[in-house]
């Protein structure tokens, strides 16, 4: 019998990767109220396939797989949920309005202050016992460029 960390029963990657949504959530809940202070912007990358995303489809037809948004200069209608936002952005100058699942979010990046997420892909095709079998632990590592850049990779072991 060999020695090392017991497997856990609590979900703590998902723990986790809910609460860093939680501060996308609340920084563009400040932005819906108070609009964008000084230089702040954000580049939002998201599955256009995931469950409840709500974008036009010929953006679908040319980011099947995933599309960055820049929340910046021309953006209106910033509504926030507790599991989303909507958002007006033009496109090739049409407007389209997006609706987009916090849970959808794989990266969030404040460029003004060198700030970024990076969030492991929700897939939608899971079934419950193969999360509840994954044993992922959450490795957390700065960059190593001094800025506030932080990276949480859960690895799965083997």
């Amino acid at each position: 019998m060999t020695e090392g960390t017991p497997d856990s029963l609590i979900p703590y990657d998902e723990i986790v990767q809910d609460a860093l949504r939680a501060v996308v959530g609340r920084v563009l809940g400040q932005v819906e109220t108070d609009g964008l202070p000084g230089n702040h912007h954000f580049y939002i990358t998201f599955k256009t396939q995931a469950q409840d995303v709500n974008i036009p489809q010929h953006l679908i037809e040319r980011y099947p797989d995933e599309m960055t948004i820049v929340i910046q200069n021309r953006y209106w209608d910033l509504h926030v949920s507790p599991s989303g936002f909507e958002v007006g952005l033009s496109f090739n100058q049409v407007g389209s309005k997006l609706s987009i699942p916090f849970a959808a979010i794989t990266a969030f990046h404040d460029p003004a202050v060198d700030f970024a997420l990076h969030f492991s892909a929700q897939v939608e095709d899971q079934q419950p016992e193969e999360i509840a079998e994954a044993e992922n632990d959450p490795v957390v590592r700065p960059v190593e460029d001094g800025s506030n850049v932080v990276s949480v990779d859960f690895t799965r072991k083997k």
